[in-house]
């Protein structure tokens, strides 16, 4: 798939409903994501390699048991607080590297497009910014540890 392939598929993308499209093809990966400003994020082409794909799956064994703490951790939200969910699965980072701070604390005030946090999926490490305006109340994922789908990672009281 060339250049111009890709950008015919993100101006199908922007004129339609999708929300995510992955196209694999033999030695490469291009996942177009649209959000909900229509802006489009291409990610780079990248080479799958086996024990990439086998990796996955004790993280998953593992955390078989997090949905039902996960429940009870959003059950626990007062009624005035926002929660920032995880747009993918993958790896929950509270910073850019080790000898970084994290990128927020609680008590840190954050508005529309503050990155929150990273979450790293098949190498790629995709910066989470948050949606609204507030101040974070409570961190609910620990550093380096593997997150789910839409789980809960940040409580924000709005502002």
């Amino acid at each position: 798939m060339d250049f111009k392939q890709i950008q015919e598929l993100i101006k199908m993308i922007n004129k339609s409903n999708i929300g995510e499209l992955t196209v694999e093809q033999k030695d490469f990966k291009v996942t177009i994501k649209q959000k909900e400003q229509n802006v489009t994020q291409v990610v780079a082409p990248q080479v799958m390699q086996a024990p990439a794909m086998q990796a996955p799956i004790p993280v998953a064994a593992s955390t078989a048991a997090a949905p039902a703490a996960e429940k009870s951790k959003a059950a626990e939200a007062p009624s005035n607080t926002i929660t920032i969910k995880s747009p993918m699965i993958g790896t929950f980072y509270r910073k850019s590297s080790p000898d970084k701070p994290n990128f927020v604390e609680v008590g840190t005030e954050i508005g529309p497009g503050t990155v929150v946090c990273i979450i790293e999926a098949m190498k790629l490490f995709n910066e989470i910014e948050s949606e609204v305006k507030g101040k974070i109340v409570k961190v609910l994922a620990d550093d380096a540890s593997p997150v789910e789908y839409d789980q809960p990672l940040f409580l924000v009281e709005p502002s």
